[in-house]
């Protein structure tokens, strides 16, 4: 298809080319907005040269029946997020209309804003699942191709067990510093430690259950043991409740912590550590101190312990030790 724009005509949209003989063509668009016109463009393009223009559902509109499906899920939050700046691009067309060409203008116009790539990564996934929604429900007749921006490797960031030991004593409110405690004794994420609740807290046995009853959330979930520090920080913390919940202010369960988080790694003088590095920190501790991968697997909640190897394998003491020595050519010098 050859470039088309878009320009003005009589008050409104119009769309022109030049055809591979050098003759320009123009044609009036029904659309009143920029966006419309775009989509429009390419259906009128179409149908004078292939008879092809087509009718059906919108980005938008699939997008939002997507995000109904998903119901409470997490993503179905996080995508009406993402869907401020997808739908601004993709909203108005079709499944149909979509290029790859049309997904490297939306990269590029995203990073140039300062949106870093792993974040373009993640809306033009959001793109791509709902295309995949529509196609499986036969909503649509083939999902297109998504071209997303390659996914950047994740940072190896991990702190050590001082270094934890500094956050929470540089926590300001009492609940930050029992977040952060939980946070690298269950490695656990931060919805399942702002989750839970007393009733999954056993003390006696030694035990927090960090799963939902209703199994609301993809990403699993585990029961893991309680260590001594923890069950002491839990005991004060206990006899200080005013609700249900273990991570409390004022009585009331905390919906987030990040502010009282990132306010403590400043004052502890760490750099690069967020949330997520507590969870990562406390499975690296665990293997390179020489816990087996199917124990650290389970306490991340992972039901495929590949995906546990993959990510912490190279982190365990032995690690292609036995493969180092196969490689150790020096042994076969002769001593005279």
């Amino acid at each position: 298809m050859p470039d088309i724009s878009i320009g003005r005509l009589r008050g409104g949209y119009c769309v022109f080319w030049t055809g591979a003989d050098g003759k320009r063509s123009r044609h009036q668009l029904k659309a009143r907005t920029r966006a419309e016109a775009e989509a429009e463009a390419i259906d009128v393009y179409r149908l004078k040269h292939f008879a092809q223009a087509q009718t059906g559902a919108t980005v938008a509109e699939l997008w939002d029946e997507y995000r109904r499906d998903l119901g409470d899920k997490p993503t179905a939050k996080t995508m009406g997020y993402t869907g401020k700046a997808v739908l601004t691009h993709f909203g108005h067309y079709r499944p149909d209309q979509i290029t790859t060409e049309l997904c490297r203008t939306y990269a590029r116009a995203r990073m140039a804003a300062g949106i870093s790539q792993g974040a373009v990564h993640t809306e033009l996934g959001h793109l791509r699942s709902t295309m995949t929604w529509a196609e499986r429900n036969r909503m649509i007749e083939a999902a297109p191709h998504i071209e997303r921006p390659a996914k950047p490797t994740p940072k190896e960031r991990f702190i050590r067990k001082d270094e934890v030991a500094r956050l929470i004593d540089h926590a300001e409110a009492p609940h930050i510093a029992l977040a952060i405690h939980l946070l690298f004794a269950t490695a656990g994420r931060v919805s399942a430690v702002l989750q839970l609740t007393w009733d999954r807290v056993d003390m006696e046995r030694g035990v927090i259950n960090l799963r939902l009853d209703d199994a609301r959330t993809r990403k699993g979930r585990a029961i893991v043991p309680i260590n001594r520090g923890l069950l002491a920080a839990l005991q004060t913390a206990r006899d200080a409740a005013l609700s249900d919940h273990v991570v409390e202010w004022g009585g009331k369960p905390v919906a987030s912590i990040r502010k009282g988080f990132e306010a403590a790694v400043k004052r502890a003088g760490l750099e690069d550590v967020t949330l997520h590095t507590i969870r990562h920190s406390a499975a690296v501790a665990m293997v390179s101190n020489g816990i087996p991968i199917t124990q650290v697997a389970q306490y991340l909640g992972h039901s495929n312990t590949t995906i546990t190897y993959s990510t912490y394998g190279r982190f365990a003491p032995d690690h292609l030790a036995d493969a180092a020595e196969v490689l150790d050519f020096t042994q076969l010098r002769v001593v005279k």
